[in-house]
């Protein structure tokens, strides 16, 4: 039986999705999902990476979209400052700022 949770992704589009998650009482990764293996490189024997294997107890590219969201309108952007306080009477404020 999946379990499942919501999830918000970018790409390749904005979607609310459903995906799987590990079970969190599985023996062999103990709810992790997987296992972290290390390696090094094979000439200097430094370590290059972590590999990871999943586990059998879920599927990580199991996923379902269910919502598609809209893109976020890009912010129009101010040509030049005029130094002036937008919010203030006529224009200009001599109050300190709160």
């Amino acid at each position: 039986m999946p379990r499942l949770r919501f999830q918000r992704i970018d790409w390749p589009r904005p979607a609310l999705i459903l995906t799987d998650t590990p079970r969190p009482d599985c023996r062999a990764c103990e709810g992790d999902g997987g296992f972290p293996h290390d390696y090094g490189d094979y000439e200097t024997g430094e370590y290059a990476g972590t590999d990871w294997e999943p586990c059998t107890c879920w599927h990580e590219h199991r996923r379902w979209v269910l919502l598609p969201l809209p893109r976020l309108p890009r912010w129009p952007r101010r040509r030049h400052d005029t130094g002036r306080d937008p919010w203030a009477t006529n224009g200009y404020s001599n109050e300190p700022p709160f």
